[in-house]
């Protein structure tokens, strides 16, 4: 008997018309490690809804077809019964954050289920201790970064030690070695304790390799589900950009064997190239400094409860620079942006934008800078995609001379003008978030992991829209946990650890220098073929070599 069965499943949200799930027939297995992917909207989310028991009691809507748990229908489970089966982390963990501390929101759930308090204490510790949160055991919630208070939602659902882990997208916000680390404690969870784990994930790099099985989704259905050899192979014949970077470049040069991993990638080159037949690159010209936009001068600043989140840092932004900021969560990433957006106010030290020095005067009021934070929430009040981007041209008394049209375009949310924002995806919202703020046309625009819940083509598009800014003259910077969109579209690399700047300069030297802080293609090739970050980096380097070789499988 499967673990998950579901029959001819079909599901509209309220007040649509077109089915965000349709014909799903899917079968889990107790034990599976399960890996959902596909694009924005494509209905992954609202899979795991309906596998986490939301859909259709909480949500509401039309629902078809069965969906049946260790053999018994869903919809006459007992829901109290179930939440203790099925735990299930959000998207948005700011949407599962209850309470006041840290140690208050993991123990919250625990209390609920009326366990003993020596039981809490023992499940509240462990969980503390597995995601790295002791030291802010007794912090407010509200002060936590982003992937802290990602982190704190994971940990209160592992705390009631579920027999189902349902993860949507659950590394959005951790910086590269939290991610990694976390991942692998979910692998850990599935092999050494048997917990089946339903995964969604947009980031494949990270987690492809540790699935047992993986479905693709298009348009609320299955389009393919497999072992991830046998998905990357029918997803690059097909030209579908969800496959891990590794597997991406081999099938791009023609090789029979696709490696899922950077140990077998490493292998497929040892057995097939020569290292000598890729000389050392000459290190790239630093190009000259243009006009200064922003320059920050010795700044810090100090939280009111003492934390020192910027430490003497320096930086100056050029017109048409297109920086990518990256570091631990907590480093003082988002700090720093507030601090360049006139946000926040230095205790010491300067910061001009354009000439004008913010370090007294706050934010330039005109438009000039945009600044896009984390939570895309915070910028929809509208009823309407089209009414945030005219209340935003209002609000600034600017005139619509087809930018809004242009930015619905650019951003492909045409379809969705008439359409409430909230009732979009994450990843839609946040293109909305960002049109809102792009109608002002700014001279230096400042973004908070913007790439969050978007998919690979979504994020193409708006490395090739930053790349497009920066050409006109914006100046561009952004904080990212995502390397490989930073490698493909930053010109630009600045890392932070505990507020202080560690290495700032061109993208191929930080990131190339980087053990962690580097992408898939970069670790396959780091002391074989120097100077590979990227996909196209890769097919320059390695298809010229390929042509008429004996493969080695």
């Amino acid at each position: 008997m499967p673990l998950f069965q579901s029959e001819n499943l079909i599901y509209y949200y309220p007040d649509r018309e077109k089915p965000a799930l349709k014909d799903i027939n899917l079968r889990i297995e107790e034990g599976e490690f399960l890996l959902i992917t596909g694009g924005s909207g494509s209905g992954k989310s609202t899979l795991a809804r309906v596998l986490a028991g939301l859909i259709p009691d909480f949500y509401g809507g039309r629902f078809g077809g069965k969906v049946y748990f260790q053999g018994r229908d869903m919809g006459q489970i007992n829901r109290r019964k179930l939440a203790r089966e099925v735990g299930m982390v959000f998207q948005d963990p700011e949407k599962q954050l209850v309470m006041t501390s840290v140690e208050a929101e993991i123990a919250f759930g625990l209390e609920n289920l009326g366990l003993p308090p020596a039981e809490m204490s023992r499940r509240v510790a462990e969980a503390l201790s597995f995601l790295d949160l002791t030291e802010v055991r007794q912090e407010f919630t509200a002060h936590l970064s982003g992937g802290q208070k990602q982190k704190l939602a994971l940990a209160a659902i592992l705390a009631m030690q579920p027999r189902v882990l349902v993860l949507d997208e659950p590394t959005s916000q951790l910086d590269p070695v939290a991610a990694e680390e976390f991942l692998n404690l979910v692998k850990r969870l599935n092999e050494e304790m048997g917990l089946t784990i339903i995964l969604i994930e947009q980031r494949l790099e990270r987690c492809y390799h540790l699935a047992d099985r993986v479905v693709f989704m298009e348009d609320g259905q299955i389009k393919y589900e497999g072992t991830p050899e046998q998905l990357a192979r029918w997803a690059v014949q097909r030209d579908i950009p969800f496959v891990p970077p590794v597997a991406r470049i081999f099938a791009r040069i023609g090789f029979p064997s696709i490696p899922v991993t950077v140990k077998e990638g490493r292998r497929l080159l040892r057995s097939n190239f020569d290292r000598r037949e890729f000389p050392p690159l000459k290190p790239a010209v630093k190009a000259e400094p243009g006009e200064p936009v922003l320059t920050m001068i010795k700044v810090w600043f100090t939280y009111p409860n003492g934390k020192e989140a910027l430490q003497d840092v320096s930086i100056q932004i050029s017109t048409g620079e297109l920086v990518a900021i990256m570091g631990a969560n907590g480093a003082g990433k988002s700090t720093l942006l507030k601090t360049m957006a006139g946000l926040l106010k230095p205790g010491r030290g300067r910061v001009q934008v354009m000439g004008r020095d913010l370090s007294n005067k706050g934010r330039i009021g005109d438009g000039r800078i945009a600044y896009l934070s984390q939570n895309p929430n915070d910028y929809l009040f509208q009823d309407t995609v089209e009414e945030e981007l005219l209340f935003a041209l209002k609000n600034f008394a600017l005139p619509n001379d087809g930018i809004v049209d242009e930015l619905l375009e650019k951003l492909n949310l045409q379809r969705y003008r008439r359409v409430n924002p909230r009732d979009l995806s994450s990843g839609e919202r946040q293109r909305v978030a960002l049109a809102s703020i792009l109608v002002t046309r700014p001279r230096l625009l400042v973004l908070d992991e913007p790439t969050r819940g978007m998919d690979y083509r979504l994020k193409d598009e708006l490395g090739e829209l930053l790349t497009g800014l920066s050409r006109e003259g914006v100046s561009v910077v952004l904080v990212t946990h995502d390397i490989e969109f930073a490698a493909a579209y930053a010109t630009r690399v600045l890392l932070l650890f505990a507020g202080r700047i560690v290495a700032d300069g061109p993208k191929h030297q930080v990131l190339g220098q980087s053990v962690f802080y580097s992408t898939q293609i970069g670790k396959m090739c780091r002391g074989y073929v120097d100077g590979v970050l990227t996909l196209q980096d890769a097919l320059d380097r390695l298809a010229p070599a390929w042509p008429a070789r004996q493969v080695v499988p």
